[in-house]
């Protein structure tokens, strides 16, 4: 089921163009099943609007759920009806990326995907527990790359790392405060916490973003966090935008 919260009083100033819609959906983490229902609401939910419509999906669609496979698949087909598709990149494309390359930058990348999601991602392509539990690199991203379509690998080599619509910022997990948005380094971008999460001031645009789960949406004046931890906890939420206005759609 898809539940509508309406926030009561939402912050002045921040708004998109006039007959645009965004639907901002935060990190989905291999939950098929929770898109699925949120694109169908959302889809829904545009059938009697005339105007433009992006879904932006805020990355981290790998990893900890059963369903990376399912999720990859569902991205690299046609956005719902009326809509058009706004793929970032979250900081676990970033490690899977790193993984397929020639030579990772990192050897404990392996080991450490492994640990935060990266068996199921293999397991939902259907590789045997041989390759699951293998601890050799080349391995494990061989065995992916072979069952993983190329439609796939190319969509994530694809993903941007911001999109930009009137006066908001959307970005998987914050920017670094006081830094122009094209000297933002993409490693902020995909892994910083604290620095943005604490910081009160203004960045001149309002971040939406995910990365750090919150059991409920993390809105403030100059930021809005919607990452509410899908894969563990069934919320998967979007965040509306249309004008000055904003609501939320979960599962």
């Amino acid at each position: 089921m898809i539940a509508r919260l309406f926030k009561r009083d939402k912050p002045p100033g921040w708004r998109l163009p006039e007959g645009l819609r965004v639907y901002a959906i935060g990190d989905v983490h291999g939950r098929i099943d929770l898109l699925d229902a949120l694109l169908a609401s959302i889809e829904a939910d545009t059938a009697s609007w005339s105007g433009a419509s992006e879904i932006v999906l805020l990355g981290d669609y790998v990893d900890r759920g059963p369903g990376s496979a399912a999720v990859l698949g569902r991205l690299t087909g046609d956005a719902p009806k009326g809509t058009c598709w706004r793929l970032l990149k979250g900081n676990h494309e970033a490690i899977l990326l790193d993984l397929f390359a020639p030579q990772p930058s990192d050897e404990r990348l392996l080991p450490s995907w492994l640990a935060h999601g990266g068996r199921e991602t293999l397991a939902s392509y259907g590789l045997p527990a041989s390759i699951i539990h293998a601890s050799d690199a080349a391995t494990v991203i061989g065995a992916l790359a072979e069952v993983m379509p190329v439609t796939q690998r190319e969509l994530l080599a694809s993903l941007a790392y911001t999109h930009a619509a009137g006066d908001y910022l959307f970005v998987h997990a914050g920017i670094r405060p006081g830094i122009a948005l094209a000297d933002q380094r993409p490693r902020d971008l995909v892994w910083i916490r604290e620095a943005f999460l604490d910081y009160p001031g203004d960045h001149g645009v309002h971040v939406v973003h995910g990365h750090s789960v919150r059991r409920e949406v993390d809105e403030r004046q100059n930021r809005t966090g919607i990452d509410t931890g899908a894969y563990a906890t069934g919320k998967l939420t979007a965040l509306v935008l249309e004008g000055a206005g904003r609501r939320y759609l979960s599962t």
